[in-house]
């Protein structure tokens, strides 16, 4: 089913809507100042084109890295750039897919496709610092996240 949605998406739009991601991540690339955006343009550019069976994720999800110094660092300036971002074209993007997305629920067959226009509308607004990756992918995190997170509930409580 996977794969029909996602060829069907990819004819119908998910082609050209790629390539824009695509073509915008490479005018990211020519600035300094658009080079944490570049890697979150190709991020959304593969899921523009084939966005069933992906999920998005934030990159600590995946990674199990906590606050380091590091971390705290990037975070910020991934909140700024977001903040930048959120402000010019994510709010025009993220509208575009919601409209796009309530447009798609009219009909019983266009549900998913709305469903998956949602899901871009998610990550086109705050697009720095999350990865497109495979359901399965992102459900093994995220329980591996869980089972860290009772582990250290657990042993402030033994303590």
């Amino acid at each position: 089913m996977r794969f029909a949605g996602n060829v069907i998406w990819f004819v119908l739009g998910g082609a050209i809507t790629a390539l824009v991601w695509i073509v915008g991540a490479g005018l990211f690339a020519i600035s300094i100042v658009g080079l944490p955006l570049t890697r979150a343009a190709f991020e959304m550019a593969k899921l523009s084109a084939w966005p069933f069976g992906k999920e998005v994720v934030h990159v600590r999800e995946l990674d199990g890295v906590g606050v380091t110094r590091v971390t705290a660092v990037t975070g910020t300036i991934g909140f700024i750039v977001n903040v930048i971002w959120a402000c010019t074209f994510g709010l025009v993007l993220f509208f575009m897919y919601i409209v796009a997305g309530v447009l798609n629920c009219l009909t019983i067959i266009g549900i998913p496709f709305g469903i998956q226009s949602f899901k871009l509308a998610g990550i086109s607004l705050w697009p720095v610092g999350r990865r497109v990756v495979s359901l399965e992918l992102a459900h093994v995190a995220r329980e591996a996240n869980a089972r860290d997170q009772l582990a250290k509930i657990r042993a402030r409580a033994a303590a």
